[in-house]
């Protein structure tokens, strides 16, 4: 299962050992013919129970405008798509809306990542505003 803070467990008992966590961070997949996640290591494929997001966003490049994701890929960030997780708080965003048109998928900002996306916050007269990719971004109420 992989849990709603990323971290990972089979059958109840928590993986403990990092580069394992890490291998599977990278191998989480969307079937979406099965409408499921699953991951892939070599020819062993298993499906994956997600409690809340199968990815995290682990990077944001406000020039780029662009985050990167647990599983190696980069996107650039869709900031109309940023909700908050009714679990804690935590920023979600929408990713790979080609696999799941046209909503996407869900991914969760790890710390880091969501530090460094709200310091590229500015105050304007119009409200809050995002920097990225060069440009100011209206932020969807997330409260």
């Amino acid at each position: 299962m992989l849990h709603h803070d990323g971290s990972w467990s089979h059958e109840g008992v928590p993986f403990t050992n990092r580069r394992l966590r890490e291998r599977f961070d990278r191998a989480v997949c969307y079937l979406p013919e099965e409408r499921a996640f699953a991951v892939r290591i070599g020819r062993f494929r298993g499906f994956v129970e997600v409690e809340e997001a199968a990815f995290f966003v682990r990077s944001f490049d406000p020039d780029a405008g662009a985050i990167g994701l647990s599983d190696g890929s980069r996107e650039r960030l869709d900031p109309s798509s940023l909700g908050v997780s009714p679990r804690d708080g935590a920023l979600l965003c929408r990713v790979k809306r080609d696999l799941a048109p046209p909503r996407g998928l869900l991914a969760r900002f790890g710390h880091a990542a969501q530090a460094e996306l709200l310091s590229a916050v500015e105050a304007t007269p119009r409200g809050p505003r995002l920097r990225a990719g060069g440009a100011l971004h209206r932020l969807p109420d997330l409260g």
